[in-house]
């Protein structure tokens, strides 16, 4: 087997970010994308055949969680625990930021564009809110409420209801903006730069606001938190709980600017692979205008367009007269969060798995000075993935389907709960329309590249 370390755990020196195209698939690329977009609208014809009634409700929903593991897991030391190793990690980045080597095998670039973006989604996913429970941040907030005596939770203002999750939508595009368009990515001075202005940010923001600056405003967070909803791990009135994870992701709270969250996240992933095509590449190349520029707008139109689309089909909805129209958006807004995480395993799966790993054996060394601190210095990458083309293409179709699927699930349920029942039916056909468009587009995409 392949042992050798790849380059660099940087974006652009992996022009796909997964292998396993469309020529590894046992169909055509058109065969899997038609059938992909039949599965959604048969999906939601199933739906309203057999799913008439609303079978999830955040009250009561889910069964606590066995009292040994709500006890270990809300216990003060394991909180603490989870503080201090987060903490230590926060040290650890300070260090290879400032200290570290301005080299590409420096791994504070893995950190940042593979573990924090890639891999606390699917820890998410798989425990719950990582990051809320590892957050450094709420450990320094708590820390400087209890010298200034002011309360960590609500802080010195009350944050602006009306600004949501909208700071959060703009660190996003910041991050994406800095990994996918920038062209000094892989410099050390801008990584720094990046992690020192949002470090900045998240101090101030806890002692002005308290923590709910944190759930709102902190990117990291808000992406961890809403990855989490669609774990079985959810909470009530403190209480751990087990639930179905459509259960959870029906809990979800409508927050102003989650559409923006979204559209975000999901758009830059869509950007991601339509930017490692033919047709982009050669599209840009033929201009003879400045490439930087037209990432830029590329990125910021894919953003725009997946908001657009998504926020007319909600508006175009027929709803009746309790439930105002410009809020729907926002309420069906969680609905497309399967689909995020669908288009993160398949655009990442490889690249988290191999750079994630490399960045593992690289941390080893912070100071790239041939050092083993970690132990982990002499692994090797597994390549198993890549050496797999078709088991990993028939893992991006199944991810995004799948995705889509639980999202059209998720819409319906919503649907039903606020539309009135002569619009129950007619009302979702915006909505199918706009699930069965990111299917095409989001496939076409990941196999173009």
């Amino acid at each position: 087997m392949l042992t050798a370390p790849l380059p660099g755990p940087l974006p652009e020196l992996l022009p796909a970010h997964g292998l396993g195209g469309a020529q590894d698939l046992p169909i055509s690329r058109e065969l899997a994308i038609l059938g992909a977009a039949g599965a959604v609208a048969v999906s939601f014809v199933v739906l309203t055949l057999a799913w008439r009634k609303p079978r999830y409700d955040a009250a009561t929903s889910g069964r606590p969680a066995p009292a040994w593991l709500a006890g270990f897991l809300d216990s003060a030391w394991w909180r603490g625990f989870l503080r201090a190793v987060g903490l230590v990690a926060l040290l650890y980045l300070v260090v290879v930021a400032v200290a570290g080597e301005d080299l590409l095998i420096n791994p504070i670039f893995g950190i940042f564009y593979v573990w924090i973006w890639v891999g606390v989604p699917i820890a998410s996913l798989l425990f719950g809110r990582v990051w809320k429970g590892i957050s450094p941040w709420r450990l320094l907030n708590t820390g400087l409420a209890r010298v200034s005596g002011s309360d960590h939770d609500d802080g010195f203002f009350t944050y602006p209801e009306r600004l949501g999750m909208w700071p959060a939508a703009v660190g996003f595009f910041g991050f994406v903006w800095m990994e996918l368009v920038y062209p000094h990515n892989v410099d050390l001075a801008p990584v720094r730069l990046w992690c020192a202005v949002y470090m900045a940010a998240m101090i101030v923001g806890g002692p002005l606001f308290g923590n709910r600056f944190y759930a709102r405003a902190d990117p990291f967070e808000v992406y961890s938190s809403l990855v989490a909803q669609a774990s079985i791990w959810g909470r009530r009135d403190g209480v751990l709980l087990i639930r179905s994870p459509l259960a959870n992701l029906d809990s979800t709270p409508a927050v102003p600017g989650m559409l923006a969250v979204i559209a975000v996240l999901f758009g830059s992933t869509a950007f991601d692979a339509f930017r490692e095509s033919t047709r982009w590449l050669t599209f840009i190349q033929g201009t003879g205008r400045s490439t930087y520029l037209q990432n830029n707008l590329g990125l910021l139109g894919f953003c725009l367009a997946v908001g657009l689309v998504f926020w007319v089909a909600c508006i175009s909805t027929g709803v009746g007269p309790e439930q105002p129209r410009r809020e729907l958006p926002n309420q069906f807004a969680f609905s497309v969060i399967p689909i995020v995480i669908g288009y993160i395993i398949a655009h990442y799966l490889s690249y988290f798995v191999e750079i994630g790993t490399q960045t593992l054996i690289q941390a080893s060394d912070p100071l790239s000075d041939g050092g083993n601190l970690l132990a982990t210095g002499n692994w090797s990458v597994p390549y198993w993935l890549s050496y797999h083309p078709t088991f990993l293409a028939n893992v991006k179709v199944l991810s995004v389907v799948i995705g889509h699927v639980v999202g059209v699930i998720c819409a319906h349920e919503r649907a039903i709960k606020l539309l009135p029942k002569k619009h129950q039916l007619t009302g979702q056909l915006p909505l199918l329309f706009a699930m069965i468009s990111f299917t095409v587009g989001g496939l076409y995409l990941l196999f173009s590249s």
